[in-house]
């Protein structure tokens, strides 16, 4: 078999691999991308996409519940759940679609298989119709990662769901308990809660939203709550006992065992890489828990190997792995390029409502010795958020009090996952305070609420 010789080889075209496969080809790398699933990966195919579209049905759906607030008639209100995930289904097809066309645009070569590397510089790939050999000076380890699974609570399509049965479910569950309050686990419990779903949220931290500021998280478990949702901190599923349409959970909580009835269980307890099958042991690859340990460069610190995305380490979110994609491939071909910082990068969760986050916690700030300056301005005091009927939200803002530097930014409330940018763009210009309120921000808009927040942490709010 004639080996093939490449500049690059990528394991994996999810947003990590295919942009770094794009950018190395721009480069005028020789390119070629192996991919075992599906182009696009979990996150075009079985994750941030498909979500999306789900969580877009059941917003509408949640406004026409409101018709008459805004003057409008609704009858009959209902949903066909087959559908909704049929237009889910539709909207990942059609970007995965667009991978395919942009890789191909790019003249990066496709090998649909599974990878392993024997060697530095190889990649074996077994494929439909036998296999390929295939040498690189390059390589970049991009297989993202997959659902965790805790023993005893494993998924099996029917009763107990991964999210991959939560984006084509097998029926609608009339009683349902999410394990995790992670972005993806609050995310499911949202849109079939809104559906009409009898939610429980199991969370083994002190508060749902873990990662987020602690405000924000106090906020956004009491919007849940309004909406009907059963929240259970500090608590955790020890095992689960399957009947006919039935499972039995055993909660424990303060102590105590609580045993209690759903139809379906949605498992959302994190993540574990990809890094079985690949040969990354006998290469020396250090892993620690199930992650390839890298340099700040993506570097595994084995000659010509790299790993991006969620493989590499948290935060595990779609666009740290583009971008660290295009740092690698600009380093491969010798261009200046800048590590990505793991402050620097947005994290955005989709329920309602919606939760946007940008470098430190107040908490965090704190423990890291700074003298901070914190600002808040609520929905509430906004005139867009109030004509759009949305007047539950918060925007709090995190100075250096010394400095005036923009520490970080958190937000809970309608559209904020489209808001948080302007803070993102702020803090990668180096941003102070004095930037931000002399900045005019236009009206009626909700990024009016970024700019009084701002003036409220240096007391000069405005309209509060």
């Amino acid at each position: 078999m004639a080996t093939k010789s490449f500049d690059l080889i990528v394991i994996g075209a999810g947003p990590g691999g295919y942009v770094a496969a794009i950018r190395g080809a721009q480069l005028g790398l020789k390119v070629a991308v192996v991919e075992r699933e599906h182009l696009g990966g979990i996150c075009l195919n079985w994750g941030c996409i498909p979500t999306k579209a789900l969580l877009r049905s059941s917003e509408v759906f949640h406004l026409m519940h409101r018709a008459k607030e805004f003057g409008l008639k609704v009858d009959n209100i209902g949903y066909d759940i087959d559908a909704v995930v049929k237009r889910s289904r539709g909207v990942a097809k059609q970007l995965s679609g667009g991978v395919g066309h942009l890789l191909k645009k790019n003249k990066v070569t496709v090998i649909m298989g599974a990878a392993t590397i024997p060697a530095k510089g190889k990649v074996s790939v077994k494929t439909d119709k036998g296999g390929e050999e295939l040498t690189a000076k390059n390589i970049i380890i991009a297989t993202g990662a997959r659902a965790r699974e805790l023993p005893g609570l494993e998924a099996d399509g029917d009763l107990v769901w991964t999210y991959k049965h939560a984006l084509n479910p097998p029926h609608m569950p009339k009683k349902l308990l999410v394990i995790g309050s992670g972005a993806i686990g609050i995310e499911f419990a949202s849109f079939y809660n809104t559906l009409g779903a009898d939610t429980t949220v199991v969370e083994v931290m002190d508060r749902v939203l873990p990662v987020e500021d602690v405000e924000i998280s106090a906020f956004a478990k009491k919007a849940f709550v309004k909406q009907g949702m059963k929240i259970m901190e500090k608590a955790m599923v020890k095992q689960l006992d399957r009947g006919k349409g039935t499972v039995t959970a055993h909660i424990e909580v303060g102590g105590k065992i609580l045993k209690q009835e759903f139809d379906t269980v949605i498992s959302a307890v994190g993540i574990v890489g990809n890094v079985e099958g690949l040969g990354l042991e006998a290469l020396g690859v250090k892993i620690d828990r199930t992650h390839v340990v890298t340099d700040e460069f993506c570097r595994t610190g084995i000659d010509g190997l790299y790993a991006i995305g969620d493989i590499a380490g948290a935060p595990w979110l779609a666009h740290k792995a583009s971008h660290e994609g295009v740092m690698v491939a600009d380093l491969i071909a010798g261009k200046h390029a800048h590590p990505v910082k793991p402050e620097t990068i947005a994290g955005c969760t989709y329920c309602h409502p919606q939760v946007a986050s940008v470098g430190y916690t107040e908490a965090k700030a704190k423990e890291l010795g700074y003298d901070i300056k914190v600002g808040r301005f609520p929905f509430m005091a906004n005139g867009k958020a109030i004509a759009l009927g949305e007047p539950e939200g918060l925007v709090k803002t995190i100075f250096d009090a010394k400095t005036g530097e923009l520490l970080g930014a958190h937000m809970v409330g309608a559209e904020v996952t489209e808001m948080i940018q302007g803070y993102v763009i702020g803090r990668q210009l180096e941003t102070t305070e004095e930037d931000l309120m002399n900045t005019v921000f236009p009206h009626p808009t909700l990024s009016e609420m970024m700019h009084e927040s701002v003036l409220d942490a240096f007391d000069r709010v405005i309209h509060m």
